[in-house]
């Protein structure tokens, strides 16, 4: 029976471009996908694959957006969409469909399940009290808010779910709550809202027996979700599914005002875009995924899996919709770099359109992110040295050097044509290069591919590179060239070493689909499956042809180009010019990074003063959980800050000049906290950030805002 498949991955917020994290889950489902679709059946039929992914478009951070610019929601959300390409095209990720859920097809389904949902009885309503931010004068979604945990007590985590221990959650239930817009202190207002009653027995039965369906999820995951079930499902609470207007969603049927909450129509998107997809080619949409050989495979990261291990299959199972029995979900952990999670303001972000635009081969990062990758639930960490030794060793040292070796002298000497037999010692390394233990290789490389344990698979593969340049160090063609006796041979060594090249290429191809493409080309094949890696499949395919010109496939990694790689940290001020400001507290005197500021231009230090004087200024970390343009200012920011005091600050500071609100969101600071709150036009200042600069601004202009170095945390004191 052909096996039908279709892939999707989590779905990118539409409000921004994609990072490198993105790019890390598309490789690996990627990878997945060209295996799948080099397999065949026993009929000789290539398996059926649709790999298809969309913009995640609605809620309210996109509304607000699109207000900021003065456009519509659509016009901000196609913005962003017309940049995705790039990216994909770029580290060669290849969706059959990029659609988007604010369209016709994801209102049709969502509404469709929700009435579904509501037919069973598993839709109720309550009056409910929600968070309103009264300075924006509107409901809060639940990524509109921000506090503690109230699992974990981590800090700075959404209303909805913990980010750190992956704990959902309803958004009354955090600690000292924040609103992300404003970063007041949310109030609460009593609404009507929608749930769907995941606290209904039906659903803890449904969820325990499909949690524990084997093949399903990782034995982690099973484990995870299922505490989070409880003995008897005591631990499941109703699911708010409805937001007030106004907000950029999908009306719910016969509820005037009410929309649905964005978590609810997100993962419709998968069915969505694969609705688009088969009406575009003429598939029967409904009868692919009532289709006993139809599977659905999910790749998604672990920080989201409450809502596709609770919400979603129980939304799909109860909705009466057939892909719930065909779902499995491949949870992968995050990318750090240097085993740090990426920060910009530290240096250890890493830009997939500055990678392509530094001219880097997308291939050397696939390559490199296949062979950290397993089945499990852990952090892939990217190292620069680890980067440049692994690709230039393997793919460059390994795989490459054997055609460069070897192509070189069947043009030379044979007219481009591989020797018509092989030698008995030739075949015995054939064998011994793509056999273990008398076991082919093809088939364990296969089963790892299969099991997303890319790794393995890759150092399985690299053994055949390894014996296949034992074979030609052994047999030194260089050597045999330059005795024409011994053309014979040469021809034998070369042509058995091409065949071996062009295994290992097969079997890369996942991985190395550009790569793959051209030694196709050179080689004279067509497009390559599976089989073609076989025993059987080896001696005969390429003997007594006429191969093409061999250019050279890959260069090496320049160590130069991963250093330019990484975002640069943020200028760290030097505390001998660093001054305070006058013009108010809460602007902060500036100084220049000391390699940029011109001779003569360092300000002179300040009168001495005693430990006790110092003492008396209470230096903070402060994290900034928002930054907005003061209306009617210049030169202001208005900087929400947490000083780990259970509340957040206002604070005013003159540092618009050098900063946009967004780039400062997230990111740590240091404050004078014990300085006495100022009534400006404003506003009220509650206290002063510290920053950088040259003493003759006119002269050496820029601000720098200190940023305290990795490990720090909101409310550490600077001693």
């Amino acid at each position: 029976m052909t096996r039908k498949l279709f892939v999707t991955t989590a779905l990118p917020y539409a409000n921004a471009a994609f990072h490198i994290g993105h790019m890390m889950e598309y490789i690996q489902a990627d990878i997945w996908v060209r295996f799948q679709r080099m397999q065949k059946d026993a009929g000789g039929n290539r398996s059926e694959v649709h790999f298809v992914c969309a913009d995640d478009t609605h809620g309210t951070p996109i509304m607000i957006a699109a207000e900021k610019e003065g456009i519509t929601p659509q016009e901000f959300v196609a913005k962003i969409a017309a940049g995705r390409a790039q990216y994909l095209d770029g580290f060669h990720i290849q969706f059959d469909n990029w659609y988007s859920t604010d369209s016709p097809e994801n209102v049709e389904l969502s509404q469709g399940i929700y009435r579904k949902l509501r037919d069973t009885g598993l839709i109720v309503t309550k009056t409910v009290d929600r968070f309103f931010d009264p300075v924006k004068g509107m409901f809060l979604a639940d990524r509109n808010i921000k506090g503690e945990c109230p699992k974990c007590g981590a800090k700075d985590q959404y209303g909805d779910n913990c980010e750190v221990c992956g704990a959902a959650y309803q958004p009354t239930e955090l600690v000292n709550p924040f609103s992300v817009f404003t970063g007041s202190t949310p109030v609460m207002k009593p609404s009507e809202q929608y749930f769907f009653a995941l606290s209904d027995p039906r659903c803890y039965t449904f969820l325990k027996a499909w949690l524990n369906t084997p093949g399903r999820l990782q034995p982690e995951m099973v484990n995870k979700v299922s505490e989070w079930l409880g003995e008897a499902g005591e631990k499941l609470a109703d699911w708010d599914i409805s937001r007030d207007a106004p907000y950029f969603g999908i009306p719910i049927p016969d509820a005037p005002g009410k929309f649905f909450y964005v978590w609810l129509d997100a993962p419709v998107g998968y069915l969505a875009s694969l609705k688009n997809y088969c009406d575009k080619h003429g598939i029967d949409f409904e009868a692919f995924l009532k289709d006993p050989a139809t599977e659905q495979v999910h790749f998604i990261g672990k920080d989201i899996v409450s809502f596709h291990l609770l919400f979603w299959p129980a939304m799909l199972n109860f909705a009466g919709h057939p892909v719930i029995d065909k779902l499995k979900v491949n949870v992968h952990g995050h990318l750090t770099v240097n085993n740090e999670k990426m920060s910009k303001s530290r240096g250890t972000g890493i830009s997939p359109l500055r990678y392509l635009n530094l001219g880097m081969n997308p291939e050397w990062l696939r390559y490199y992110i296949a062979f950290k990758l397993n089945a499990k639930v852990e952090d892939l960490d990217f190292n620069g040295d680890d980067f440049v030794a692994r690709v230039n060793s393997d793919l460059i040292g390994k795989y490459v050097n054997i055609a460069s070796r070897c192509a070189g002298f069947i043009a030379k000497k044979f007219d481009g044509k591989l020797a018509s037999e092989l030698s008995l010692k030739s075949q015995e390394w054939i064998f011994k290069a793509l056999t273990s233990n008398g076991a082919e290789r093809q088939a364990s490389i296969a089963a790892n591919f299969e099991a997303r344990e890319y790794g393995k698979a890759l150092r399985e593969i690299m053994e055949i590179a390894d014996i296949t340049n034992q074979f030609v160090d052994e047999n030194k063609p260089w050597i045999l060239a330059k005795d024409t006796d011994k053309n014979a041979e040469l021809h034998d060594v070369c042509t058995t070493a091409l065949i071996l090249f062009r295994q290992l290429t097969i079997l890369l191809s996942p991985v190395l689909p550009q790569v793959a493409a051209r030694v196709a080309e050179f080689l004279g094949d067509a497009t390559y499956s599976w089989a073609d890696t076989r025993g059987d499949a080896v001696f005969n395919t390429m003997v007594g042809r006429t191969i093409g010109a061999y250019s050279h496939l890959m260069q090496r990694i320049d160590p130069k180009m991963v250093e330019e790689l990484f975002d640069k940290p943020a200028a760290v001020a030097t505390a001998a010019v660093a001054t305070a400001a006058v013009a108010t507290p809460a602007i902060a005197a500036a100084a220049l990074d000391a390699g940029d500021i011109e001779a003569g231009d360092v300000e002179e230090l300040a009168p001495e003063i005693g430990i006790d004087d110092f003492t008396k200024i209470d230096l903070r970390v402060a994290k900034i959980v928002n930054c907005e343009h003061v209306e009617g200012s210049s030169k202001l920011l208005r900087l929400t800050l947490d000083v780990g005091e259970g509340k957040t600050r206002n604070v005013f500071s003159g540092i618009k000049s050098a900063y946009q609100p967004e780039e400062l969101i997230g990111k740590l600071t240091v404050m004078v906290a014990n300085l006495a709150p100022r009534k400006m036009k404003f506003g009220v200042s509650e206290g002063m950030v510290l920053c950088a600069s040259a003493a003759d601004e006119k002269k050496n202009p820029g601000l720098y805002l200190l940023d305290p170095m990795a490990g720090a945390t909101p409310g550490m004191r600077i001693r």
